[in-house]
């Protein structure tokens, strides 16, 4: 078990033609021992790349990756007592899984035959695999495979774990139920752990940090509570969530925001936090629109709205919502209501916006002025 650590670590690829394509652009983070840490974004982020300069199977262009303090840049993928397993788990075909799960023992360690075989016998029990040690990987369900493949890089005890999206090939059912299974493992054996995926419920549910890329770059690195409400740009807001942060580009107008089809008074600290700018995006969560009855506007942060789309989710309905249907290009936006709600398409309805979780974001550079209202302290008690 160790520190990991990326120190500008940058990635170019030169093309046949000669163009440069930077891949990771000078990417830093310190991930702490025994730490799970999600690499997340869109395809073609870097994420992957970036998991691949650590395991040593990409070269590195600029930069250090440090593992225990130990600069390893220079050092082939066996001598870095790292263990990354796959999205395609990789396993050996004609081997069973005793072998599969015994072939790097045998050949990076000095272990004997009786060790190797009590080594992979106490990992195949953590991992409920004890009784497929016999079998090849053509006899194993997806979900076996991937026991298989976690397992074969759990009997190195190595100083870090990679996963490079091992869940993606797994029903969606499997795939919940393995996101539990990782965290238990992980959590027991206490090895730093880099784990890269697209899917943000992944990210969410699962890293104790999720580091967030967009073409190369870095965004943020936080915990899923801080990424999630205090989100560093526009890019990380409507990335991570589903649905996504509904966002509207509003002229400044004194002490409001101005848009074709509504206005927002702000508050002296979000006046005070775009002073100077003549336009801002504002951004508000599906979850954090408050819908009730047509009726008499209360308050400034109300908007008579019609329903436009209703999509049943079981426990929620998402609904999408326009200020005027009967325009061209209507405003629209996006929120959530309780599941046992009855709601429909064409519903005139009152949409609430209240001022303590709005967002407001720089228009040409999407960097965050003013997130909504967060106590990282009080939002931990409360899951305890």
């Amino acid at each position: 078990m160790a520190e990991l650590t990326l120190d500008d670590v940058t990635k170019v690829f030169t093309e046949d033609d000669g163009n440069e394509i930077t891949a990771v652009d000078e990417v830093s983070v310190d991930i702490e021992d025994g730490e799970f840490l999600v690499l997340v974004g869109p395809s073609g982020c870097g994420k992957s790349t970036t998991l691949r300069m650590i395991a040593g199977l990409e070269t590195i262009t600029t930069g250090e990756i440090r593992l225990a303090g130990r600069r390893i840049n220079e050092k082939p993928p066996a001598e870095r007592d790292i263990a990354m397993v796959f999205q395609s788990y990789a396993l050996y075909p004609h081997m069973t899984v005793q072998q599969n799960m015994s072939f790097g023992l045998e050949e990076s360690t000095e272990m004997n035959d009786d060790e190797i075989e009590s080594k992979v016998a106490d990992t195949a029990e953590l991992m409920e695999i004890k009784e497929l040690l016999d079998r090849k990987p053509s006899d194993l369900s997806g979900g076996q495979q991937q026991r298989v493949a976690l397992g074969r890089a759990i009997v190195r005890a190595p100083e870090a774990f990679l996963m490079d999206e091992p869940l993606s090939n797994l029903d969606a059912k499997l795939r919940a139920t393995m996101r539990t299974e990782l965290q238990r493992i992980q959590d027991d054996l206490d090895v730093t752990t880099v784990y890269v995926t697209h899917d943000q419920t992944e990210a969410m549910t699962m890293g104790d940090r999720i580091a967030i890329l967009n073409d190369g770059i870095l965004q943020q690195v936080g915990t899923p509570l801080e990424c999630y409400h205090t989100p560093n740009n526009r890019f990380v807001a409507g990335f991570i969530g589903d649905p996504s942060m509904n966002f509207f580009e509003m002229d400044v107008d004194g002490e409001t925001l101005v848009i074709d089809r509504f206005e927002y008074p702000l508050k002296p600290a979000q006046q005070e936090a775009i002073s100077g700018r003549s336009d801002v995006v504002f951004g508000i969560r599906p979850e954090d629109i408050r819908i009730k009855e047509p009726g008499g506007l209360s308050d400034n942060y109300q908007f008579e709205v019609t329903v436009d789309v209703v999509e049943p989710r079981g426990d929620e309905n998402t609904i999408h919502l326009t200020f005027d249907r009967s325009v061209d290009d209507p405003v629209t936006f996006t929120a959530t209501v309780s599941g046992l709600r009855n709601i429909s398409a064409g519903d005139e309805v009152v949409a609430t916006f209240p001022p303590d979780s709005i967002h407001l974001f720089d228009t040409d550079s999407g960097v965050a002025v003013h997130n909504r209202t967060f106590d990282s302290e009080d939002a931990t008690h409360q899951v305890l």
